[in-house]
């Protein structure tokens, strides 16, 4: 997203994404459209939309003028969220097991980041735009875990994904991108960066992701975000970078949060 964001507008970067998330995933969408009942159609398309391409736009735009330190932060939230969405839209039980180990593994996540580098609280009106996306991550998660249970992740996936590719592509034309100077080596290099995150980050991570809903408890599924930071420090290993103990230790405290969330309830 940074790589693509250096030479793109932000509404490029995430139409070229979900562009071709549509793209890759729509051989498959055929046989999909016959297996998905009717009266579940609508439910997938909402899915794609406040699961994927709301939230796509959302961080694009949120990370031109936020650090990704505190996007990182504000992204973990999405356990948070999907733990309050359940409780009070579609009454689905928790504990306080569940927001215990919720509430630690984002500590350790908040204290991951910090470690890393200097958290920046400018422009709160962007760093809120991330909030609204970790709400719609939370908010999909309990309607696909409650309502989608029974249909398979590729094909949820790629019939959402297929519904997007037209306004993406509307809304790709009209940024202007279409008259940018192809021959500029940043340019393709922008480009190919956006087509790769979508993919590798979301289209195969989207089937995975729904495949994980299903698998697992809801809760569990969505604290698929506190990955993400440590991807982010096995680059900076490979990049050459240094690791503190702090850094280690917040590793040790999400896992710990993890291993809460999903031990099991003593009889």
């Amino acid at each position: 997203m940074k790589e693509g964001l250096t030479q793109l507008s932000p509404y490029q970067v995430a139409s070229i994404r979900m562009l071709f998330a549509g793209l890759v995933l729509l051989p498959f969408a055929f046989r999909a459209f016959k297996k998905i009942p009717k009266d579940k159609m609508g439910l997938v398309l909402i899915s794609g939309i406040i699961g994927n391409f709301i939230p796509a736009y959302l961080f694009c735009i949120a990370e031109t003028k936020i650090d990704s330190a505190l996007a990182g932060i504000l992204n973990s939230l999405t356990p948070l969220f999907t733990i309050l969405v359940g409780l009070f839209f579609f009454k689905l039980p928790s504990n306080n097991k569940k927001i215990a180990g919720v509430l630690v593994g984002f500590i350790g996540l908040c204290l991951l980041i910090a470690s890393g580098k200097n958290i920046g609280f400018e422009n709160l009106s962007y760093a809120a735009l991330v909030l609204v996306a970790t709400f719609f991550y939370g908010l999909n998660v309990n309607m696909v875990g409650k309502f989608l249970q029974n249909i398979r992740a590729l094909d949820i996936a790629s019939v959402a994904f297929t519904f997007l590719i037209l306004p993406s592509l509307l809304l790709l034309y009209n940024s202007g991108y279409f008259n940018l100077y192809f021959k500029d080596p940043s340019i393709i290099n922008a480009t190919l960066s956006s087509i790769c995150l979508g993919i590798v980050g979301t289209s195969i991570s989207a089937i995975l992701f729904y495949m994980l809903i299903k698998r697992s408890s809801i809760v569990f599924a969505s604290m698929v975000t506190y990955g993400i930071p440590i991807v982010a420090v096995a680059w900076g290993l490979y990049f050459g970078e240094t690791i503190s103990s702090l850094q280690v230790g917040s590793l040790l405290i999400i896992l710990a949060g993890v291993y809460i969330v999903n031990k099991p309830q003593q009889q």
